[in-house]
């Protein structure tokens, strides 16, 4: 996301080509703005959206209990952003000194294919597949045929119109259905993945449990996962605030700690074969792209200037009337997301690639 979830948060490119752009012009973003939703209710879904992330002791039991409308209503409101400045995955990816942030992401991409064990011509899924990126990639690098399972419609139709640009309609499609609930029989998958996606879930145990349902006994779920870390204080008011405005900006219900994962991965039934938070041996900051106080032509998007640019680019388009009304508080909403993400990164009480690799066991296993 997500992210998607990206991830995730994103500011358009002014000076460089170098940067993934699907969306190519301000035009394209504001067309985008409200996805599904009528362009003259984006900003009573902007609010309501707000309203679910209220600082009030319900405002999580609620977020829970909404997450569908909740979701959908953040999805709709930022995926032309996040397309728009990210590219077509939307998520982070730890990165060597002189790599890209294009080639970082497809790098990530291919260790977590590489880590499913699939083979050509078996079936994957992508569990919140987003617009496609990795589903596309992933089906390129390992020869199978990947099906993305996504609650967003204006999500699934933006997918499959760039399946069809990319020209992988027989090896890559979508269902739109709720990952919570997955309209697929017993023992289906190959293999399965998600890319920080599963954090959207109201309950870790009950979205770990349908994945190893779907999934075919001796084969691997591996999964990129939001987590907050050990250092996360829940008395410190500055932690506490930080995690919230990720959540806002992010459209998360709660934020879980690793161990939490775990945790419901074992109680799914599913065996642990390894873990690490891939953020802490990333020779450059997760974070790096979303940092401002970093100058990089390639990334200027991120720059002071850039979201000088980014904020008065929407301004206009909204104050004209080709974006709709409510665009610049999605803007801010997102700007704001960037920063908190930053904070948590440097204060090391986040992290957005908590990767495990888990196991299904086989009737074998069972006897054993």
């Amino acid at each position: 996301m997500s992210i998607v979830h990206l991830p995730k948060l994103l500011f358009p490119n002014i000076l460089s080509s170098t940067v993934i752009m699907s969306k190519s012009g301000t035009l394209d973003l504001a067309s985008g703005v409200g996805g599904k939703i009528e362009k003259k209710e984006v900003l009573s879904a902007v609010e309501k959206y707000e309203k679910y992330h209220a600082c009030d002791g319900k405002a999580e039991e609620e977020r829970k209990a909404n997450y569908i409308d909740m979701i959908n209503k953040y999805y709709d409101l930022a995926t032309s952003f996040y397309e728009y400045g990210w590219g077509e995955s939307f998520h982070f990816a730890p990165r060597w000194k002189g790599e890209s942030l294009r080639e970082s992401i497809k790098r990530h991409e291919h260790f977590l294919a590489l880590q499913l064990g699939v083979k050509q011509g078996q079936k994957v899924l992508d569990v919140g597949c987003g617009i496609g990126g990795p589903l596309r990639e992933i089906a390129r690098f390992s020869g199978t045929y990947v099906t993305g399972i996504n609650n967003n419609e204006y999500q699934v139709t933006r997918g499959k119109e760039l399946n069809r640009i990319a020209a992988v309609d027989n090896t890559c499609n979508y269902v739109k259905a709720d990952f919570m609930s997955m309209p697929f029989s017993d023992d289906s998958f190959d293999g399965i993945f998600a890319i920080e996606a599963t954090c959207h879930a109201p309950n870790v145990f009950d979205c770990y449990k349908e994945i190893f349902r779907v999934l075919k006994p001796g084969h691997y779920f591996a999964n990129y996962e939001w987590c907050i870390t050990d250092f996360f204080d829940p008395n410190n008011s500055n932690h506490r605030r930080i995690k919230r405005e990720v959540e806002l900006g992010n459209g998360l219900p709660d934020i879980r700690s690793m161990g939490q994962c775990i945790e419901a991965l074992k109680h799914a039934g599913f065996e642990i074969i390894w873990d690490k938070d891939i953020a802490i041996s990333s020779p450059l900051p997760w974070y790096l792209p979303l940092d401002k106080s970093h100058f990089s032509l390639s990334n200027v998007r991120v720059t002071a200037f850039g979201r000088f640019f980014t904020r008065n680019m929407v301004k206009i388009l909204e104050r004209v009337g080709l974006a709709p009304e409510g665009s610049q508080k999605v803007q801010a909403i997102l700007e704001q997301a960037a920063d908190a993400l930053v904070e948590g990164g440097k204060e090391g009480i986040f992290t957005p690639m908590y990767f495990f690799l888990a196991r299904k066991p086989s009737a074998t296993d069972l006897l054993t």
